[in-house]
């Protein structure tokens, strides 16, 4: 019997766990989920024959390399910042390990010493990243196998809230995925190339410099940049392309509205805000508005960001209760931290709400000098607030790499994300056989 190892049972766990304890008894697994809370672990794991959950504590040395040891694979689903916690004690033991997460120079450095151990680190498997990269390159090589010059390549990946939910909701918005990361987005300095020419966005400028896309059959997309898209420059092979851009997707208005927290200072995570316990909303937004006794927090903030009282940013502000003297509900935190409390009480995921994963890819070539393009789509929906599209698209990626390694269907070694064909071609059959098909449509 195979030995799997979930570290962290969190919301974007949910479907990857289920997929694990389907295959179990056929393929001789026993799953086992670790996470600090206990009944968390216990509600997405339940004991059997072929399962087990327990209470895991990361920072706890002696029982992450207990629990790593035993293993025959570990995935993990716990913070980005631990990855590296767990894959040095899985190179030194020679483990098979799994995460959804970008690699980061840590992880990096772990490539020649997995090679060594004859053990594979797969990054990246999950939805941005991962079947972003799978799908990409599926596309990639196949224009490349047909002796055609890619010349720009432009993806977009979003996670929104399916239409007919929340009709009330004027952002079409709710957290599915961590809200932290959500508030802190696009912080830094975005790099990408168009038409042959380097372009750089500043933080406070993000939010203005969008695009729209339209997805048949779900409308309008607007898309603001990612960090930075050179970086795939290598990862695909794509130096000399003369555009690279990669985004994320919100529905039109979102961008502008957010834009108002970044130009307020609301979204900084630099520094601890006075008064925090006694602070509320209205207190909060009112903190990076200029003194006047007379006006009105609404009419000060409309006129500090030139807005129309009216208008449909106003509306979104209201709707998200900035205005309202509701107690923040902390004792102390940053502009950032204040601002994800503040939304997260409008922002989570009722029962009944289904989210939305979309992700949109254009590819344009030359085939013998005549300009082509293709476009390549991705959408699903969720079930409800637990099995979401989030959920299934990020986890459902990692349980099928999982299978294939136990399997040694994967033979590669060393840190690695999923940008070969023996790796990508199998994961998207089985994800279009789960009902997550690609639409990959020549439009030029």
């Amino acid at each position: 019997m195979k030995n799997i190892l979930v570290l962290g049972a969190g919301r974007s766990a949910s479907s990857l766990i289920d997929y694990l304890l389907r295959e179990a008894k056929d393929s001789n697994w026993h799953v086992r989920v670790g996470d600090y809370s206990l009944e968390l672990a216990s509600e997405k794991c339940p004991q059997s024959e072929y399962s087990s959950a327990f209470q895991f504590d990361i920072l706890n040395e002696s029982q992450r390399v207990e629990e790593i040891c035993k293993a025959d694979i570990v995935i993990s689903m716990l913070p980005a910042k631990f990855h590296p916690v767990v894959a040095k004690i899985c190179v030194d033991q020679g483990i098979n390990m799994i995460t959804a997460s970008y690699v980061s120079d840590e992880m990096k450095a772990l490539d020649q010493a997995a090679i060594d151990k004859n053990t594979i680190i797969l990054n990246e498997c999950g939805l941005d990243p991962g079947i972003d990269h799978m799908s990409a390159m599926k596309v990639i090589d196949h224009i490349r196998d047909q002796g055609h010059e890619l010349t720009a390549f432009e993806s977009f990946t979003g996670g929104l809230l399916a239409p007919d939910t929340d009709d009330d909701n004027p952002w079409e918005y709710k957290f599915t995925w961590n809200p932290r990361n959500v508030v802190l987005a696009g912080q830094g300095i975005v790099k990408f190339i168009q038409e042959g020419t380097y372009k750089y966005i500043p933080y406070h400028k993000l939010f203005r410099r969008t695009e729209q896309v339209h997805v048949p059959g779900y409308g309008y997309f607007e898309g603001y940049a990612n960090r930075d898209s050179l970086k795939y420059l290598d990862v695909y092979g794509l130096r000399g392309i003369r555009t690279i851009y990669r985004g994320t997707f919100r529905r039109p208005g979102f961008c502008r509205t957010w834009d108002i927290f970044v130009q307020l200072g609301a979204t900084d995570d630099t520094y601890k805000m006075e008064g925090v316990k006694e602070m509320t909303h209205r207190d909060f937004i009112n903190s990076f508005l200029s003194y006047n006794p007379y006006d009105s927090v609404e009419l000060k903030l409309a006129h500090y960001m030139n807005l129309e009282l009216d208008g449909p940013e106003m509306h979104r502000l209201k709707w998200i209760g900035i205005f309202d003297n509701t107690p923040v509900g902390l004792d102390n935190g940053t502009p950032a931290q204040i601002l994800e409390h503040i939304l997260k009480k409008k922002w989570t995921l009722k029962k009944e709400d289904k989210d939305m994963i979309v992700m949109w890819h254009k590819f344009e070539y030359l085939d013998k000098g005549e300009p082509k393009e293709i476009h390549s789509t991705l959408v699903a929906i969720g079930d409800d607030d637990i099995n979401t599209a989030m959920s299934k698209t990020v986890g459902l990626p990692v349980g099928i790499a999982a299978k294939m390694i136990l399997n040694g269907k994967i033979k590669s070694k060393g840190v690695k994300i999923p940008i070969e064909r023996d790796v990508y071609n199998p994961i998207l059959e089985e994800l279009s056989q789960l009902g997550f098909e690609l639409s990959e449509k020549q439009v030029k």
